[in-house]
């Protein structure tokens, strides 16, 4: 919930006194891009993700669905970054909104950002529950999914506690193992030629024109869901002119050539004219089944250990971004000042981090208290809001940028701040208007889908509403919304 504040915000960390302990701020490219593009769980999104793109789709054409994706994200990438210089907060969505729209957006997408991230991580933390619960029911260990989830979460908890470079550390070496998982994957198929040669099929016009591309298209923009988090460790990286730039296009490049030709290998490896079919058949196996064709059955059982390690990337990226959005908006008076507390010892929002992660435990104990299916009911859910939710900040963000840079600061090159965020505007509004059209097949119902509706919008206009109680009743504070840090 957002408050309003009662006392003057806290100053911004960039301009504290001396005195008071910073961020500390020694992340670089690596290590942002780490916590990114584990955000992104590729061998979660190899594995599961691919199988259902070629399903839904009913086309090989895979690998040009997140083609097609990271050219739009790129696009986006072209203006966020251009922007950046001019936002020099870790509000991401939220500030640049803000700059470009006016406070009255910025704030709703504030409280839809964060609430966007937050029913994912505990959608993902229910998934991550009943995955671990079925790999120890492998070695005989029964526990049921909600002790593993809450444990989990416990795990995360102390992480994003910490120094955000330990985060950073253990992340890095999951990102690896799963990568390497991956590639081991994709060396066997090459290396057997595949199912009937190798060729390029699944990169043809002809191909992509078959089946329903607009749905696989959809499913590929999902995979990249978090790439934009770069922006939100700006307080922590060490050089953020050039580091927050540098780290936004190299997730959006290499989280999408490596799906592309993840999703090629798993083509060939299945065989072109084959692949629909055997995708229908058992797409929660597939992936698993050609480790152990074209690799070994050893392989196999490795990818049921890395898959749980990969959603744990993945909630503690999110955790550690959901983290820097509240102290942020805490920093402008937008949450409890509490939450903008810095450790002095780890030199992290770890307050901030504490209050999430009971919320986590709240949450994940009332999903199981009311008997919800983690995975069929929570995790699709929260996985469908909370896509639709940053699809549309994603969106509204490269208008911003584009009449950011008309009304506000010109002169700055037509390509990064009109042409680039343009396009990149038009591809997520035609994502946007696509996710809504099929939104009942994401969360499963009619009804469902409905009411997740309403949540989102609801939540946008909690922060419209907020920010006109601001302006009313504190002004002062409503002006400070838009002074830089």
């Amino acid at each position: 919930m957002i408050n309003s504040p009662q006392s003057d915000p806290p100053r911004a960390v960039d301009d504290a006194p001396s005195g008071e302990h910073l961020l500390q701020r020694g992340l670089g490219i690596g290590s942002i891009v780490f916590m990114v593009v584990a955000a992104a769980a590729p061998l979660a999104v190899v594995t599961a993700s691919v199988p259902i793109i070629i399903s839904v789709s009913g086309s090989a054409a895979a690998p040009q669905f997140f083609l097609i994706a990271m050219c739009v994200l790129a696009l986006f990438s072209v203006g966020f970054t251009a922007m950046s210089r001019y936002v020099p907060n870790a509000g991401a969505f939220y500030s640049y909104i803000q700059r470009g729209l006016g406070r009255h957006a910025g704030v709703g997408a504030a409280t839809l950002a964060l609430g966007s991230y937050g029913v994912m991580q505990i959608g993902l933390y229910t998934y991550m529950g009943v995955a671990t619960s079925k790999l120890l029911s492998t070695m005989d260990i029964g526990l049921p999914w909600w002790t593993c989830s809450l444990a989990w979460v416990s795990i995360v908890g102390v992480l994003g506690y910490r120094d955000i470079e330990l985060s950073s550390k253990v992340l890095g070496v999951l990102l690896v193992a799963e990568t390497l998982a991956v590639v081991v994957i994709e060396v066997g198929v090459i290396s057997a030629g595949g199912a009937g040669g190798l060729d390029l099929v699944p990169l043809s016009p002809s191909e992509f024109a078959t089946g329903a591309p607009s749905l696989g298209l959809m499913f590929g923009f999902f995979s990249f869901i978090g790439f934009e988090a770069t922006a939100v460790f700006r307080n922590e990286a060490r050089d953020p002119e050039r580091t927050i730039p540098r780290s936004t296009y190299a997730a959006v490049v290499f989280i999408g050539l490596f799906y592309a030709f993840a999703a090629w290998a798993v083509v060939e490896g299945l065989g072109v004219g084959h692949a629909v079919e055997a995708a229908k058949a058992d797409p929660g196996n597939l992936v698993q089944n050609l480790a152990s064709e074209y690799v070994s059955p050893i392989l196999t059982d490795v990818i049921q250990v890395l898959l749980v390690t990969s959603f744990f990337a993945c909630v503690l990226s999110f955790h550690n971004v959901i983290t820097r959005y509240q102290f942020t908006l805490a920093t402008k008076g937008l949450l409890p000042q509490s939450l903008a507390e810095i450790s002095p010892r780890h030199r992290t929002p770890s307050k901030s981090s504490l209050t999430f992660t009971v919320v986590s435990l709240v949450a994940v104990a009332a999903v199981a208290a009311v008997g919800w299916d983690p995975v069929a009911q929570t995790y699709m859910w929260s996985s469908g809001a909370s896509t639709l939710g940053l699809i549309a900040l994603m969106a509204m963000t490269s208008l911003a940028v584009i009449i950011f840079f008309r009304t506000r600061v010109r002169n700055q090159g037509r390509w990064r701040t009109l042409v680039a965020p343009g396009l990149s505007f038009l591809g997520l509004t035609a994502i946007l208007l696509l996710v809504i059209a099929n939104f009942p097949v994401l969360v499963g119902t009619t009804t469902t889908a409905v009411v997740l509706g309403v949540i989102i919008l609801v939540t946008f206009l909690a922060g419209v509403v907020a920010a006109e109680r601001l302006r009313r009743t504190r002004p002062e504070h409503y002006q400070a919304l838009l002074h830089e840090d």
